[in-house]
């Protein structure tokens, strides 16, 4: 029995998705973080903990529950990379000076 604090999450894969998972372990076609996040679920689904997990695979903890997570709420589609979203800065009041100020010519 594996030592240490147990989670809440629980992985339980379905035929097809360990199929699918194991499937991105033999690819060389698929981007390697994605391999790399079906064997988390791989693993965590075979008994393993979140810790022997997230060293067996290189990430950290935290990263690990991400994508454990990520899982549970979305499936594999939760595996995919996001774009990443860039904040919009606000418009500081020398912005709008320059803007009138240019206007005006």
């Amino acid at each position: 029995m594996p030592r240490g604090r147990t989670t809440t999450l629980i992985v339980r894969l379905t035929p097809a998705e360990r199929q699918t998972l194991r499937a991105w372990q033999r690819s060389t076609r698929i981007p390697a973080g994605l391999a790399r996040r079906g064997r988390i679920l791989l693993l965590l689904a075979d008994g393993r903990t979140i810790t022997e997990v997230a060293a067996a695979v290189g990430l950290s903890r935290r990263h690990t529950y991400k994508w454990i997570e990520r899982f549970v709420q979305e499936g594999l589609a939760g595996l995919t990379d996001r774009p990443i979203q860039h904040r919009q800065r606000e418009p500081r009041l020398l912005d709008w000076q320059d803007q009138r100020d240019r206007d005006a010519r």
